[in-house]
Protein backbone atom coordinates (compact mmCIF):
# COMPACT_ATOMS: atom_id res chain seq x y z
CA UNK A 1 0.00 0.00 0.00
CA UNK A 2 1.07 3.48 -0.22
CA UNK A 3 1.81 5.59 2.22
CA UNK A 4 0.46 9.17 0.76
CA UNK A 5 -3.24 7.75 0.28
CA UNK A 6 -5.97 7.29 3.80
CA UNK A 7 -6.17 3.99 4.93
CA UNK A 8 -8.75 1.39 3.67
CA UNK A 9 -11.84 1.00 5.79
CA UNK A 10 -12.78 -2.73 5.56
CA UNK A 11 -15.65 -4.38 6.84
CA UNK A 12 -17.39 -7.81 6.87
CA UNK A 13 -19.66 -6.61 4.00
CA UNK A 14 -18.38 -6.30 0.34
CA UNK A 15 -20.94 -3.84 -0.70
CA UNK A 16 -20.83 -1.76 1.86
CA UNK A 17 -17.09 -1.47 2.22
CA UNK A 18 -17.06 -0.75 -1.25
CA UNK A 19 -19.04 2.14 -0.93
CA UNK A 20 -16.46 3.29 2.23
CA UNK A 21 -13.97 4.01 -0.38
CA UNK A 22 -15.73 7.71 0.28
CA UNK A 23 -15.93 8.29 3.77
CA UNK A 24 -17.30 11.54 5.07
CA UNK A 25 -19.46 11.91 2.46
CA UNK A 26 -20.91 14.60 4.49
CA UNK A 27 -17.85 16.54 5.56
CA UNK A 28 -14.48 16.72 4.07
CA UNK A 29 -14.74 13.76 1.96
CA UNK A 30 -12.09 11.80 1.59
CA UNK A 31 -11.54 9.62 -1.26
CA UNK A 32 -9.98 6.08 -0.75
CA UNK A 33 -9.35 4.88 -4.82
CA UNK A 34 -8.43 8.28 -5.82
CA UNK A 35 -5.99 6.49 -8.31
CA UNK A 36 -6.56 2.98 -10.60
CA UNK A 37 -3.69 1.50 -8.24
CA UNK A 38 -5.84 2.22 -5.23
CA UNK A 39 -8.43 0.19 -7.41
CA UNK A 40 -6.26 -2.23 -7.65
CA UNK A 41 -4.98 -2.15 -4.06
CA UNK A 42 -8.50 -1.87 -2.45
CA UNK A 43 -9.87 -5.05 -4.51
CA UNK A 44 -6.92 -7.27 -3.27
CA UNK A 45 -7.34 -7.09 0.08
CA UNK A 46 -10.94 -8.15 -0.24
CA UNK A 47 -10.57 -10.76 -2.17
CA UNK A 48 -10.81 -9.73 -6.01
CA UNK A 49 -7.24 -9.75 -6.98
CA UNK A 50 -6.79 -8.31 -10.41
CA UNK A 51 -3.04 -7.25 -11.72
CA UNK A 52 -4.51 -3.36 -12.98
CA UNK A 53 -6.72 -0.93 -14.02
CA UNK A 54 -7.27 1.60 -16.50
CA UNK A 55 -9.12 5.08 -15.60
CA UNK A 56 -11.83 4.27 -17.48
CA UNK A 57 -12.64 1.28 -15.25
CA UNK A 58 -11.78 3.45 -11.82
CA UNK A 59 -14.49 5.56 -13.31
CA UNK A 60 -16.75 2.53 -13.98
CA UNK A 61 -16.25 1.65 -10.56
CA UNK A 62 -17.10 4.56 -8.81
CA UNK A 63 -20.19 4.46 -10.84
CA UNK A 64 -21.25 1.69 -9.05
CA UNK A 65 -19.60 2.13 -5.84
CA UNK A 66 -22.32 5.35 -6.16
CA UNK A 67 -25.37 3.38 -6.98
CA UNK A 68 -24.75 0.87 -4.32
CA UNK A 69 -25.11 3.79 -2.04
CA UNK A 70 -27.97 5.39 -3.14
CA UNK A 71 -29.36 2.07 -3.23
CA UNK A 72 -28.51 0.84 0.41
CA UNK A 73 -29.28 3.97 1.17
CA UNK A 74 -32.62 4.55 0.04
CA UNK A 75 -33.20 0.58 1.45
CA UNK A 76 -31.71 1.74 5.10
CA UNK A 77 -34.86 4.31 4.86
CA UNK A 78 -37.63 2.56 3.22
CA UNK A 79 -37.59 4.28 0.32
CA UNK A 80 -38.21 3.86 -3.43
CA UNK A 81 -35.17 2.27 -4.85
CA UNK A 82 -33.39 5.11 -7.36
CA UNK A 83 -33.63 3.38 -11.04
CA UNK A 84 -31.07 4.81 -12.10
CA UNK A 85 -28.61 3.22 -9.09
CA UNK A 86 -30.58 -0.37 -9.69
CA UNK A 87 -30.07 -0.41 -13.48
CA UNK A 88 -26.39 0.42 -12.49
CA UNK A 89 -25.74 -2.97 -10.48
CA UNK A 90 -27.97 -5.09 -12.39
CA UNK A 91 -25.72 -3.99 -15.45
CA UNK A 92 -22.60 -4.69 -13.01
CA UNK A 93 -23.37 -8.13 -11.77
CA UNK A 94 -24.54 -9.57 -15.12
CA UNK A 95 -21.54 -8.51 -16.79
CA UNK A 96 -19.23 -10.56 -14.75
CA UNK A 97 -17.96 -14.12 -15.32
CA UNK A 98 -16.32 -14.44 -11.44
CA UNK A 99 -16.88 -18.10 -9.68
CA UNK A 100 -16.76 -18.87 -6.11
CA UNK A 101 -14.27 -21.93 -5.57
CA UNK A 102 -13.38 -23.13 -2.66
CA UNK A 103 -9.69 -23.52 -1.13
CA UNK A 104 -7.93 -26.49 0.17
CA UNK A 105 -8.40 -24.57 3.19
CA UNK A 106 -12.56 -24.52 3.30
CA UNK A 107 -12.17 -20.75 2.31
CA UNK A 108 -14.36 -19.80 -0.56
CA UNK A 109 -12.14 -17.87 -2.86
CA UNK A 110 -13.15 -15.93 -6.38
CA UNK A 111 -11.93 -16.45 -9.19
CA UNK A 112 -12.08 -13.50 -12.07
CA UNK A 113 -11.43 -14.47 -15.35
CA UNK A 114 -8.33 -13.07 -17.79
CA UNK A 115 -10.11 -11.32 -20.16
CA UNK A 116 -12.24 -9.07 -17.70
CA UNK A 117 -11.10 -9.10 -14.38
CA UNK A 118 -12.03 -5.65 -13.32
CA UNK A 119 -15.74 -6.22 -14.26
CA UNK A 120 -15.53 -9.69 -13.13
CA UNK A 121 -14.62 -8.18 -9.79
CA UNK A 122 -16.80 -5.35 -9.70
CA UNK A 123 -19.89 -8.01 -10.65
CA UNK A 124 -18.91 -9.54 -7.39
CA UNK A 125 -19.86 -6.46 -5.68
CA UNK A 126 -22.84 -5.88 -7.40
CA UNK A 127 -23.82 -9.53 -6.85
CA UNK A 128 -23.10 -8.66 -2.63
CA UNK A 129 -25.18 -5.40 -3.10
CA UNK A 130 -27.88 -7.09 -4.77
CA UNK A 131 -28.29 -9.39 -2.12
CA UNK A 132 -28.51 -7.09 1.15
CA UNK A 133 -30.93 -4.62 -0.33
CA UNK A 134 -32.57 -6.95 -1.30
CA UNK A 135 -32.71 -8.56 2.21
CA UNK A 136 -31.62 -12.03 1.51
CA UNK A 137 -28.72 -11.74 4.10
CA UNK A 138 -29.38 -11.73 7.58
CA UNK A 139 -29.06 -8.46 8.81
CA UNK A 140 -30.69 -5.25 8.61
CA UNK A 141 -29.58 -1.81 6.12
CA UNK A 142 -28.74 1.38 8.31
CA UNK A 143 -27.30 4.46 8.16
CA UNK A 144 -23.90 5.58 10.05
CA UNK A 145 -25.16 8.22 12.95
CA UNK A 146 -22.35 10.10 12.52
CA UNK A 147 -23.77 13.66 10.58
CA UNK A 148 -20.49 14.02 8.61
CA UNK A 149 -20.21 10.15 7.29
CA UNK A 150 -23.77 8.93 6.88
CA UNK A 151 -22.66 5.66 5.49
CA UNK A 152 -25.07 2.91 4.64
CA UNK A 153 -23.75 -0.42 6.96
CA UNK A 154 -24.98 -3.38 7.13
CA UNK A 155 -25.95 -4.29 10.58
CA UNK A 156 -25.14 -8.20 11.53
CA UNK A 157 -25.49 -7.72 15.38
CA UNK A 158 -27.96 -9.48 17.86
CA UNK A 159 -29.68 -6.75 18.58
CA UNK A 160 -29.48 -4.73 14.88
CA UNK A 161 -29.45 -1.45 17.17
CA UNK A 162 -26.29 -0.32 15.71
CA UNK A 163 -25.88 3.59 15.24
CA UNK A 164 -21.82 3.70 13.57
CA UNK A 165 -20.33 2.63 10.59
CA UNK A 166 -17.40 1.57 12.15
CA UNK A 167 -16.72 2.19 16.06
CA UNK A 168 -13.10 2.81 15.77
CA UNK A 169 -13.95 5.50 13.39
CA UNK A 170 -17.53 7.58 13.64
CA UNK A 171 -18.58 5.66 17.02
CA UNK A 172 -14.97 7.00 18.50
CA UNK A 173 -15.50 10.19 17.08
CA UNK A 174 -18.82 10.76 18.39
CA UNK A 175 -18.13 9.66 21.90
CA UNK A 176 -15.26 11.36 22.16
CA UNK A 177 -17.06 14.60 21.08
CA UNK A 178 -19.98 14.33 23.34
CA UNK A 179 -17.33 13.56 26.30
CA UNK A 180 -15.36 16.86 25.78
CA UNK A 181 -18.86 18.78 25.39
CA UNK A 182 -19.79 17.26 28.45
CA UNK A 183 -16.80 18.16 30.03
CA UNK A 184 -17.14 22.04 28.60
CA UNK A 185 -20.70 21.91 30.55
CA UNK A 186 -19.28 20.76 33.60
CA UNK A 187 -16.74 23.39 33.72
CA UNK A 188 -19.08 26.34 33.11
CA UNK A 189 -21.64 25.08 35.46
CA UNK A 190 -22.13 27.54 38.26
CA UNK A 191 -19.59 26.49 41.27
CA UNK A 192 -16.74 25.19 39.03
Amino acid sequence: MNDRFPDFRLGKVLATSFTGTLSERYGDAVERIPTPQRLVDWLGVSGLAIDSCTADQLAHARELREAVHAAATAAARQEPLPAAAVRIINECSAQGRAAAVLTPEGDRQWRLGAASPVADALSVIAADAVGIISGERDGRLALCASPTCRAAFFDTSRSRTRRWCDMNTCGNREKKARFLAGRREDAAAPGH
